[in-house]
């Protein structure tokens, strides 16, 4: 089944990168790890709209006083970019299509191109290759393709923390990376290990010798049927997937409370993962229109923070053939990755920089530290500075997680 194409929306251009289509089906299940190959899957989550401010108007202010990009907006041409994304449409992107719909890409005097990824899509590679003039991906996955000679770098650091889990069915009292001793555990490979491994060895076990890793899909089937003690999964993803689906031993969706979880965030191995990547010779030669962008965007996850279920009414546009309770689901839990963000969202938290660096270099995922030339936000702090103007909250503090009522999932 193919997902119908959007290829002039009406405040930008969306475009489905040239993919096989038969893989669609497997963007409500495959997308959430955000690797490589497979990148990032997502879930949102839809329950009443809250609205603290009305951003599209703090968009369109934004637009008329600070003139948009100098390079466009200022004698009335848009300028043209290009975002790669790393899957398809779905809540973990939910900022950007915002922007896109919303109007604040074109309130900054930006036409923006939204390209959907695949698995035969690495959107650091679409990048360096020159295909596109931004890109979303995990910071470890693209310092690893910046040390191999892609000449990249972080100029929004959209997540402020990791969405990666281990988990376990509650009977067998897997708590903390300890308890993984002796057991079989998943991952799915291909860079998203490197949490696991570090927790691992935060315990003072082996992994190669104190644990059976072993690769795992993607649809927590592994972990249902007991084939394996802990599955990796994303919290906005496919721990979503198992709730929800049904208990074969009584026919009602599993809960919660029949699972333990890891979260690397609490071992203290948790990585950066999504980011705005550009060139890094790009900036000094598009300040203006970088800036412009990193505005919109955050106008857009500030969008869908206050306005969630329009943001998913978005969402659902790009990808009419996705499960909305599940984006629903997906959505809550990517705002809780992104707020608070205690310095302003896009900004890099320092010391979980410094631990993804470390942890980089414990697994041997990176030869050495990148330095701090690998990062660059003081675009998205012009943006921040800029949003603050205008009175928009921009760190979220006093955000909390909807509660989002999966009783009505259709079973995985």
């Amino acid at each position: 089944m193919s997902r119908p194409t959007t290829t002039s929306r009406r405040r930008g251009r969306h475009r489905l990168s040239a993919v096989v289509a038969a893989v669609l089906a497997l963007s409500l299940i495959a997308a959430a790890c955000g690797d490589d190959d497979d990148d990032a899957g997502d879930d949102d989550v839809s329950t009443d709209e809250t609205t603290s401010e009305d951003t599209g108007d703090e968009g369109d202010d934004a637009g008329d006083e600070e003139g948009g990009d100098e390079e466009g907006a200022a004698d009335g041409e848009m300028t043209e970019l290009s975002l790669q994304l790393q899957w398809f449409a779905q809540s973990q992107f939910a900022g950007y299509y915002a922007a896109l719909e919303e109007g604040f890409y074109e309130d900054e005097g930006l036409d923006v191109e939204i390209l959907e990824g695949g698995v035969d899509i690495v959107p650091q590679q679409v990048l360096g290759s020159g295909q596109a003039e931004l890109a979303i991906a995990w910071v470890p996955k693209a310092l690893a393709s910046r040390e191999e000679g892609l000449d990249i770098i972080d100029v929004g650091q959209i997540f402020q923390r990791s969405g990666t889990l281990q988990v376990s069915w509650a009977d067998d009292e897997i708590t903390e990376p300890a308890d993984l001793e002796g057991t079989v555990v998943g991952n799915w490979g291909f860079g998203n290990e490197f949490e696991l491994l570090a927790g691992i060895r935060s315990a003072g076990l082996d992994p190669e010798s104190d644990v059976e890793l072993v690769q795992q899909n993607f649809d927590m089937q592994a972990l249902i049927n007991r084939e394996i003690d802990a599955a990796q999964a994303m919290i906005y993803n496919e721990y979503g997937i198992l709730l929800e689906s049904e208990d074969p031993d009584t026919g009602e969706l599993f809960q919660p409370e029949q699972f333990n979880v890891i979260d690397w965030n609490d071992v203290g191995t948790a990585m950066l993962q999504d980011a705005i990547w550009a060139r890094s010779d790009w900036p000094a030669e598009n300040g203006e229109t970088l800036e412009a962008f990193l505005t919109a965007t955050l106008r857009g996850w500030i969008f869908c923070r206050d306005n969630f279920d329009a943001c998913v009414d978005h969402v659902m546009a790009a990808g009419p053939a996705l499960d909305r309770l599940h984006q629903e689901y997906m959505l809550n839990e990517i705002n809780a990755l992104i707020w608070p963000s205690p310095g302003g969202i896009g900004m890099v938290d320092e010391d979980l920089w410094a631990q993804t660096i470390e942890v980089s270099l414990d697994t041997e995922l990176l030869a050495e530290d990148p330095g701090a030339e690998a990062y660059d936000d003081s675009y998205v702090a012009a943006a921040i500075e800029a949003l603050e103007a205008d009175g928009v909250d921009v760190t979220g503090e006093g955000f909390e997680k909807l509660d989002i009522d999966l009783s009505a999932a259709g079973g995985g």
